[in-house]
């Protein structure tokens, strides 16, 4: 078995190995710790006032992953995810034995894309440096807005001045990098946010994540909207801040790959690829899912959302999964669907079809070919079209039943 070569795992200078198409295998790594909660956020994310103990968490996904392999069997990992909550919190150590620790459970090929998540807050020179070496070569980070009102707003704990700072030192030390924003904002005009897009492309490498703003139960934002305090653009004014995104982003030589996510040719994440392709993936930390084929079946896996709960589990029993599940053919072909549609590519027919057992419903299909909401790639594909994106959900819906 393949293991990376410390410090640098021989990835400084490796060029990143070309997009197969093929779903891949995946490793995903949850850091559950943020300097603070965004009030927008329903991800994952613990606030702790006091540092916490990297050398016992780093300790417990290395156990965890041993559990994660003994499960999926040996893999040829094609990238590998560190997520959160804010993984630029990690020291260098942390993510370089994290690193060694996935490549001594599975065959990790040099070249392969290692992304990290990064807050403009937490980003400082001599670290990223550190990840680098250790062998990340790809940072998303969540900037999320290009004025400080409205970074104000979403609750982010940088301002405009960070942001562009950490950008600019972002392009410098990876050879790939990208960041979010979200859009759809308060009070929003379609000609602020195309002004604003413009500037965020002129900053951008090769990748942007795009986001209409969500109201999501259980956070501050949700209690705010429901009394009427928190006002959100309307269907009609999302669509038309949707399209100008298409537009912009096509124009300017990032065009949408995935629903949300816009890359020039060949910057696509090959992580979220994986998901979105229906590819296997290992799932490790507090709160991670994973997707494991098992002969024909696959095994859905789920872990322990409170950090230290999943920490006490791990250290006694090797893992702090809480949900297992087998999924049957037809649960196989639903997640296929419900994912490889939020992808310019589409779905492959072929294997929806052999995993549901049955073709599509010609009267459905008919109905959403006629109403351009699909089409067809010759034979062994089908996707969305723009129209058929903006009502993705019922789109699926039609296409599942």
């Amino acid at each position: 078995m393949d293991t990376l070569d410390s410090p640098s795992h021989g990835l400084r200078n490796t060029p990143l190995l070309p997009d197969t198409g093929e779903p891949g295998f995946g490793v995903y790594v949850h850091w559950p710790f943020c300097a603070a909660k965004c009030p927008y956020c329903d991800f994952n994310s613990h606030v702790r006032h006091q540092p916490v103990d990297q050398e016992r968490f780093t300790a417990a996904f290395l156990k965890e992953m041993a559990t994660m392999r003994a499960i999926s069997g040996p893999k040829t990992v094609t990238s590998i995810f560190l997520g959160g909550g804010t993984p630029s919190l990690m020291k260098p150590e942390t993510v370089d034995a994290i690193l060694e620790g996935i490549a001594k459970n599975w065959h990790v090929p040099d070249g392969i894309e290692i992304t990290m998540e990064a807050n403009p807050s937490s980003v400082e020179a001599e670290r990223f440096r550190g990840y680098r070496a250790a062998g990340v070569n790809r940072v998303s980070m969540g900037v999320q807005a290009l004025n400080d009102r409205d970074l104000k707003f979403l609750g982010r704990l940088h301002n405009v001045e960070d942001a562009l700072k950490a950008i600019k030192l972002a392009r410098e030390i990876f050879p790939r990098m990208s960041f979010d924003l979200i859009y759809a904002r308060p009070n929003q005009t379609v000609e602020e946010w195309e002004r604003e897009l413009k500037e965020a492309i002129s900053y951008a490498v090769d990748h942007l994540s795009l986001y209409q703003l969500t109201i999501e139960e259980g956070t501050p934002f949700f209690g705010l909207h429901k009394a009427g305090k928190l006002i959100v653009p309307d269907g009609e004014q999302s669509a038309l801040l949707y399209e100008a995104t298409q537009e912009i982003t096509a124009r300017e030589g990032l065009p949408a790959y995935e629903v949300s996510n816009h890359a020039r040719p060949g910057a696509e994440s090959r992580h979220n690829l994986t998901y979105w392709r229906y590819g296997d993936y290992a799932g490790i930390g507090p709160g991670a899912h994973g997707r494991l084929t098992r002969g024909h079946e696959k095994l859905a896996t789920a872990t322990e959302r409170k950090p230290e709960t999943w920490l006490d589990m791990v250290e006694r029993d090797g893992t702090g999964m809480i949900d297992r599940e087998m999924l049957g053919y037809d649960e196989q072909a639903d997640e296929l669907l419900l994912m490889g549609l939020r992808l310019k590519e589409g779905i492959d027919l072929v294997r929806w079809q052999e995993l549901s057992g049955r073709d599509l419903d010609p009267k459905r299909e008919e109905f959403l070919l006629e109403h351009g909401f699909i089409e067809r790639l010759g034979n062994s594909r089908l996707r969305c079209t723009p129209s058929g994106m903006l009502i993705l959900d019922s789109v699926v819906a039609d296409l599942a039943c």
